[in-house]
């Protein structure tokens, strides 16, 4: 099951059957609950981030929590098999209104992350900043995606942007016979760190760009450093005009099994989570001849940006693997075609081959 999987929300274990460990956790003095999960610790110790958001059945907690840190986290064994990294995946989860953080409901998500001892490293994802990971480092060590003056990386929205251009331009490559941009329409759903700056590096590559963002300090933002985008108020209008390239880099479960049989583009590639609404999604793209680019894929410059805090900070090295998505997109694709697969189940057996040959190998073999 991949990133896309549709867990079953009423069944809070549904998913659970290949999990090495989830802790579910309440701070008592908050109340607030937290959920972690770890996927794999195979290839090293689990990376991932960690979400702050409300839930409709957050006071359980519920098993809508459960379900984002089963899926994600396995998303992120897979992104982090597919980038190159010595990590297997895990995800946090903490019930709360991001817009109501309090630092000791921060402390007490890092003193759970300890508890660990390593085999879970978290970072930044929904809902929290680099400001709110220098905090949950006060009481938990194992924290990356902090400030530089914490000893962190900052912002990995920019290699998180760069690493799903170029997984854009390849497979621009695989669907129109060439990574030249130059005048292709793109359709950018989500102007924020990530889509805005994804949005710059399409204008330089020469494309003409149309987003929809729905925060007008996104959208201002934006324009400021790319004056030839043109914002559209919805995705329906952005579909009105006809893109060749569709790119998701907001929230997940934008591409639903009705905008997929109308989608007009030729190939799908975003920065967002969890594209599909459901499985099922990824194989009608592929029966109307649509490419769909795996998020886990092409978005993982950000994980490879916080991973470097881990073993020197060396922000060159970083970008030169986030620039190897290139390759890796181009492979996948290929595989793919050859096999007769979508290429969400490419990227998977791709993952996969990678862990299964690190089980196989001699305990003290390179990268063991």
């Amino acid at each position: 099951m991949g990133e896309g999987a549709d867990i079953r929300r009423d069944d809070p274990w549904a998913g659970f059957e290949d999990h090495e460990r989830v802790l579910v956790a309440r701070d008592p003095a908050s109340g607030v609950a937290m959920v972690i999960a770890v996927h794999s610790t195979v290839l090293g110790p689990a990376l991932g981030g960690t979400r702050m958001a409300t839930y409709a059945d957050s006071s359980s907690p519920g098993a809508s929590a459960y379900a984002d840190a089963l899926r994600l986290s396995r998303a992120m064994t897979y992104k982090n098999a597919l980038a190159g990294l010595d990590h297997g995946g895990g995800k946090g989860v903490i019930l709360a209104d991001p817009a109501r953080k309090d630092p000791a409901v921060l402390h007490a998500y890092g003193r759970l992350v300890s508890t660990l001892q390593g085999d879970y490293v978290t970072a930044g994802d929904v809902g929290m900043t680099v400001a709110d990971m220098d905090v949950i480092s006060d009481t938990c060590p194992w924290t990356t995606g902090r400030s530089p003056e914490r000893g962190g990386v900052g912002d990995s929205g920019i290699l998180t942007a760069l690493g799903v251009f170029r997984g854009l331009q390849a497979s621009a490559r695989a669907v129109f016979g060439t990574d030249d941009l130059s005048g292709r329409r793109v359709g950018v759903v989500g102007a924020g760190k990530v889509g805005g700056r994804l949005i710059g590096h399409l204008a330089e590559a020469g494309a003409e760009v149309v987003a929809v963002d729905p925060d007008p300090g996104a959208q201002e933002a934006t324009a400021d450093l790319v004056p030839t985008v043109r914002f559209v108020a919805s995705v329906e209008d952005l579909l009105d005009w006809q893109p060749e390239v569709l790119s998701p880099n907001a929230m997940g479960g934008l591409l639903t099994h009705d905008l997929a049989a109308r989608l007009p583009a030729r190939l799908v590639c975003g920065g967002a989570n969890n594209q599909l609404a459901e499985p099922a999604v990824g194989d009608l793209l592929a029966q109307r001849g649509i490419t769909y680019a795996p998020d886990f894929m092409v978005n993982c410059g950000g994980v490879i940006q916080v991973a470097e805090e881990l073993v020197g900070g060396d922000l060159d090295r970083a970008r030169a693997r986030t620039e190897r998505v290139y390759e890796t997109t181009l492979r996948v694709l290929e595989r793919a075609a050859a096999e007769g697969i979508t290429p969400v189940t490419a990227a998977e057996r791709e993952a996969v081959d990678r862990i299964r040959a690190a089980k196989d190998a001699p305990d003290d073999a390179p990268g063991r």
